[in-house]
């Protein structure tokens, strides 16, 4: 393999989780002798394509990506394909085409988990009455709309009913807040928000605190920043649903790796999702540290 080199496509860096996974990819990819380079979009699916054929043209060994949305994803997987570059799709999905392999979380079952231990806490609390509202990644992703399922089953199986699902956008502390607010204004009876990110976490809070509902509303996340690690033990945050973006990374490159030598792989592979609470932060920390955090111990 005589250009031995590797390219990240991804939605947005500036979102932690994505730059852990980023971190993930580069480690493997130096360990396995391979230059690797990486393309923000920064959300934006056009700057995503420009960046695609940009890639193309410079004849790259392969290329990983973690999509703006699924449908975005399928366009990309075409014109791969016309270049004869091979794919490996870490997270979000896509609505069709051809790939090597979809390195996945299992985001029905996390999400299905982190809601069975908020209506635990929704019981203790004697508040099985009140309803639940999310803020959701876009339900154009295959990801969210998993996340959503898993977590409304755990909300049915408990008898406890759902709010608005409010999507979003821009991914900003602003429009966090503005959503969580206009969800407890309509709500009397909101007793919790389930965010389906985790960084933008503090509008969640703040909009909470700022409506005076501090000791009324619980809060709950996907995925994790390192203050999680003090939040949860606090009660501050209920628990989080927390991806293992570090390790989806390794196991990116691991995948492509083994593909460009010839050998068989898997086309679908799901990462467990682990479903963080006060009862079990102290176990998981040393897996929560690396894999979910990159926080690689020397």
């Amino acid at each position: 393999m005589s250009n031995k080199k590797l390219v990240y496509l991804v939605s947005d860096l500036r979102i932690p989780f994505w730059d852990i996974m980023w971190r993930g990819i580069k480690s493997r990819a130096t360990s396995l002798g391979y230059a690797v380079e990486v393309y923000s979009a920064e959300n934006n699916a056009k700057r995503e394509l420009e960046f695609t054929v940009r890639v193309l043209k410079d004849n790259v060994s392969g290329i990983i990506v973690s999509p703006t949305n699924s449908s975005a994803c399928e366009t990309i997987l075409k014109f791969s394909k016309q270049a004869g570059i091979p794919v490996v799709i870490s997270d979000i999905g896509t609505d069709g085409g051809e790939y090597v392999s979809y390195i996945s979380s299992n985001n029905h079952d996390g999400a299905y988990q982190i809601g069975q231990i908020l209506t635990r806490k929704l019981a203790g609390a004697g508040w099985q009455s009140g309803r639940v509202g999310i803020i959701a990644i876009p339900q154009m992703r295959e990801n969210g709309r998993a996340r959503t399922a898993g977590f409304m089953q755990a909300l049915s199986e408990a008898g406890i009913k759902g709010a608005d699902i409010k999507q979003q956008v821009t991914f900003s502390y602003r429009e966090t807040y503005d959503y969580s607010k206009q969800m407890i204004e309509k709500y009397p009876d909101l007793r919790a928000i389930w965010l389906q990110g985790s960084d933008r976490y503090k509008g969640a809070l703040d909009a909470i605190a700022d409506t005076g509902k501090t000791e009324e509303i619980l809060l709950t996340t996907f995925d994790a920043e390192p203050v999680f690690l003090d939040l949860i033990p606090q009660g501050i945050l209920i628990g989080a649903a927390m991806q293992q973006p570090y390790l989806m990374g390794e196991e990116a490159v691991t995948t492509m790796h083994r593909h460009l030598n010839g050998e068989m792989v898997e086309k679908e592979k799901q990462l467990p999702v682990l479903a963080i609470s006060k009862e079990n932060i102290s176990e998981k920390l040393p897996t929560i540290r690396r894999n979910v955090l990159g926080i690689e111990s020397h």
